[in-house]
């Protein structure tokens, strides 16, 4: 289990995390000042937990080691690597927060890439070293990890001398709520709420009365523990789990798209120098003269934004551009109303069309502003529109505000 649960991410989110860093980099001056080689992180304790614990994980942007913080939130700790599989951490890495809504935990953060800053209630997150060194991360699927029955959740962030990007995620899971608030050094704020205190409850109740509408096992996405709802997992982490979850959902809203397609020319806005590209189908491809041509996705590869006609590995920088956007649209279905993509389409027009991924429909009606990451590519936006993925950034940080809620 120790060997297998080494957490990699996929070649969507690989994409998807370069593709930020770019975009948030060219909109910068060349001559603006480098970020500092720390950063402030005030954690907020908003549970009625009887302890709250905390872990910063990441890769050094100095040396590329793998870092984490010691439990003092403020010394840097570069495991060795261990001689076998499943080593424990060298270090307590338990960052303790301070009691419900009393001051925050303030802790200092070196530049990191990659990184993710975790949260559990009641006892630690167990992680492990594998040889590398690797770092072993709970998982949600395996009911052999030993974090399983514990409630846990995470952040994700990459600080580097360029800027501060992070975001809310829910793309594998959603458990804890986590709220977001940067402020730069000019004393702008940008904040992303995040799920309200008690959200995965909601989270739940709207999963079950889906599956009672349309008669799919939505229900089977919530994971229970001593009577209570513990998480919700996304369809891609439950296919994971059960392979032949929700087999054949989107086969025949694709069969549409595709049929569509053969007469009507699919427009996509890049959003990077290639600018407007067209495709239609023929032959059963969907192909985009120059780019690429692409396949019928299958539900499990739409979910999870990866493989099939989503796989980034070999393709163009022309295709690493329409992939995003034509597995948004896919997961959103907006692919029978506009031709345009992302452009044609806002956030009140999507997952209007049945079949749709109703999980990421539900985070998003429960989070607070409706922002946090549902899928992979969830950070698609409209030119001129509004990030859905519940991010902040800046290239001048000054403080991140972290706020974490109650499961219930």
């Amino acid at each position: 289990m120790l060997i297998g649960s080494v957490a990699t991410l996929s070649s969507a989110l690989l994409a998807d995390m370069a593709e930020n860093a770019s975009a948030a980099t060219s909109t910068r001056s060349p001559r603006r000042p480098a970020t500092p080689s720390q950063l402030t992180v005030k954690l907020h304790n908003n549970t009625h937990a009887g302890q709250v614990y905390a872990f910063v994980t990441g890769t050094a942007v100095s040396n590329n080691a793998l870092t984490l913080l010691a439990a003092d939130g403020h010394t840097v700790y570069q495991p060795p690597s261990p001689p076998g599989t499943g080593a424990p951490l060298g270090r307590d890495c338990a960052i303790p927060l301070n009691a419900p809504g009393g001051a925050p935990k303030t802790i200092t953060i070196p530049q990191l890439a990659g990184a993710r800053l975790w949260f559990s209630t009641g006892s630690p997150i167990k992680f492990f070293l594998n040889p590398g060194p690797a770092l072993v991360e709970p998982s949600v699927t395996s009911s052999s990890d030993p974090n399983i029955n514990l409630a846990w959740d995470f952040c994700e962030f990459t600080f580097n001398s360029s800027q501060l990007y992070a975001n809310i995620s829910m793309v594998d899971f959603t458990c804890m709520p986590i709220g977001l608030e940067l402020t730069d050094t000019a004393g702008n704020q940008q904040t992303v709420p995040g799920l309200p205190p008690g959200g995965v409850d909601t989270v739940c109740a709207k999963l079950t009365a889906q599956a009672k509408a349309d008669g799919h096992p939505w229900g089977n996405l919530i994971v229970r523990h001593d009577g209570k709802n513990l998480r919700a997992l996304s369809p891609a982490s439950q296919a994971g789990v059960d392979g032949g979850f929700l087999n054949g959902y989107y086969t025949a809203y694709v069969n549409q798209v595709w049929k569509k397609y053969e007469s009507t020319k699919l427009t996509i806005d890049t959003q990077a120098s290639f600018g407007n590209v067209s495709g239609h189908v023929t032959g059963g491809q969907l192909t985009f003269p120059g780019a690429g041509s692409f396949g019928q996705p299958t539900t499990a590869q739409i979910f999870s934004c990866d493989g099939g006609p989503f796989d980034t590995s070999g393709a163009s920088q022309e295709a690493l551009a329409i992939i995003p956007r034509l597995a948004a649209a896919f997961n959103r279905t907006t692919l029978l109303t506009t031709a345009s993509q992302p452009n044609g389409a806002h956030p009140a027009d999507y997952y209007q069309h049945a079949p749709t991924n109703q999980y990421a429909r539900i985070v998003h009606a429960t989070a607070r502003g409706g922002l946090g990451y549902a899928f992979p590519y969830d950070d698609v936006t409209p030119t001129g529109g509004v990030n859905q993925s519940g991010a902040v950034s800046s290239g001048s940080p000054a403080v991140l505000n972290v706020t974490v809620s109650s499961v219930h």
